[in-house]
């Protein structure tokens, strides 16, 4: 099982483990720092660097299969020896492809929150960019007009500043404190039982395993770029984030 170390500090950049097992260019490692591709959150990338030699191995794909998380690297240097379970290694985050995300995410929860709480919708499916971001929400009147006053009630959350914190508990501990885990239409799925909970101050608590800031205000802003009616009760909005 992968110690996930984002889970309480998604600001680490870098971090030291032991590769535990290898497959096919794929390394599993005692813990990481490095985000899997999940819940329309794209992975993280950046390097190993193996401390015995210096050789640097790029990590090209971050998934998650069972309780490991694993590393598709590719040797900078083909001559190099390649990773073997036991091998120490320092792991490199690409901070600015891992920020980017950070912000899009945690800008998702808050607009998000904004359209539950306006409209009693709930998401029903999304997918993260660098660039842009789209969420889906199971809405039934699609007033356009609305989504100009949910975006500046977004902004508005993201300018107070409201602090983001993060705690772990059990899933019974969970869903006796709160009314709903999420704002997932799915719901959050059975077999997790430990529960990462991401609670933006006065505004939000729920359910959620992605990279997030320590503050709304780091969001800076966002732009609702885009609607599409995507069949009954189903709405797709995309948004940018202000620079």
């Amino acid at each position: 099982m992968t110690e996930v170390l984002y889970y309480l500090d998604c600001y680490l950049k870098e971090f030291e483990a032991t590769v535990v097992k290898v497959s096919d260019g794929n390394v599993a490692l005692d813990r990481s720092a490095f985000y899997p591709e999940s819940g329309g959150q794209p992975y993280d990338t950046g390097k190993l660097v193996r401390e015995e030699d210096g050789a640097v191995f790029e990590v090209v794909y971050v998934g998650k299969f069972g309780d490991d998380i694993s590393h598709e690297v590719v040797a900078a240097d083909e001559t190099a020896p390649v990773l073997k379970a036991g091998d120490k290694i320092k792991g490199i985050i690409d901070w600015e492809r891992r920020y980017r995300h950070m912000r899009m995410h945690t800008a998702t929860h808050v607009v998000a929150n904004v359209i539950e709480r306006e409209a009693g919708a709930q998401i029903t499916g999304n997918q993260l960019g660098l660039d842009k971001s789209r969420v889906d929400f199971s809405l039934e009147a699609f007033d356009r007009d609305k989504f100009t006053e949910y975006e500046k009630m977004a902004n508005d959350v993201i300018a107070a500043k409201h602090p983001v914190n993060f705690y772990l508990v059990s899933r019974e501990e969970a869903e006796e404190k709160l009314s709903r885990l999420t704002t997932l239409a799915k719901g959050f799925s059975e077999d997790i039982k430990e529960i990462r909970l991401v609670e933006i101050e006065g505004i939000t608590i729920e359910a959620c395993g992605g990279t997030h800031l320590k503050n709304t205000g780091e969001i800076k802003g966002i732009k609702i770029s885009k609607l599409q009616n995507k069949g009954k009760s189903n709405r797709r909005m995309y948004f940018t984030l202000l620079d």
